[in-house]
């Protein structure tokens, strides 16, 4: 399946941030979006008001992915909205800062629901749905290091990294199923560049990037038909320099 003008879309986290410039990227080739948000609702608004000069359909979807059946309560909006889905992206996070030795049994639950299961329920539903399709991961490059300072979140984006090899080959050869790990996109909430500024050291290219690295990697991995089951690191090769045990990135 090959990037299309009319095919459908569902973003997690759509509203904010990166999930809004994939958004505008994927309206600007055409796409129909579902565009879930939780409690960004003045942002979700906004962004589908942006969206409307692309002559695409769209609608908002609000839910709480921390909800069990968060996933497929999603899903079926999005079908009765814009019927077929071809896309899938699992988008939507949280990023609690926790250390291994204070994280709660409600922050790791939070971080599974929303980093793993319902991703997984949502990647379900498409493979029953679609004839064919794709879903596109975020994760992070932290993922190939180590976080001290976001261990529940760590955790559950670890299982999203698993669950990213294994559709790959279950749900072959009808979906293709990739990922992104993203590096020094966007600081922090509470941060500003000046923190990208500082930690571009961490990195072979000593710099940082921004959303439209991430989006150009999510239309890339929609239009490469030959490729699953891979990551591609948005990072300036961060990955490849092992961990700076500061727990800062």
């Amino acid at each position: 399946m090959l990037l299309q003008k009319g095919m459908s879309a569902i973003i997690t986290g759509s509203a904010k941030r990166i999930g809004k410039n994939m958004s505008i990227r994927l309206a600007q080739e055409g796409v129909n979006l579902a565009l879930h948000y939780n409690s960004s609702d003045e942002e979700a608004i906004e962004l589908e008001k942006i969206l409307k000069k692309y002559e695409i359909q769209t609608t908002l979807i609000q839910q709480d992915l921390n909800e069990n059946n968060a996933g497929d309560k999603i899903f079926k909006k999005a079908v009765e909205k814009l019927g077929k889905i071809d896309i899938l992206i699992n988008n939507a996070s949280i990023f609690p800062e926790r250390s291994m030795k204070t994280f709660t049994y409600n922050d790791l639950i939070a971080s599974i629901n929303i980093h793993a299961w319902a991703p997984l329920q949502l990647s379900r539903h498409l493979y029953f749905h679609a004839e064919k399709g794709v879903i596109i991961n975020i994760l992070d490059t932290r993922l190939w290091d180590y976080d001290l300072s976001h261990a529940s979140y760590f955790m559950g984006k670890h299982l999203l990294r698993n669950i990213t090899r294994i559709l790959a080959v279950e749900f072959a050869p009808k979906i293709r199923v990739n990922a992104i790990a993203p590096g020094l996109i966007l600081p922090p909430p509470g941060k500003t560049k000046e923190y990208l500024k500082k930690m571009s050291k961490t990195n072979p290219l000593q710099t940082f990037g921004d959303e439209d690295d991430v989006s150009n990697a999510v239309i890339f991995l929609l239009k490469a038909k030959f490729i699953t089951g891979q990551v591609i690191f948005v990072d300036g090769g961060r990955f490849l320099l092992g961990s700076t045990n500061d727990g800062t990135i």
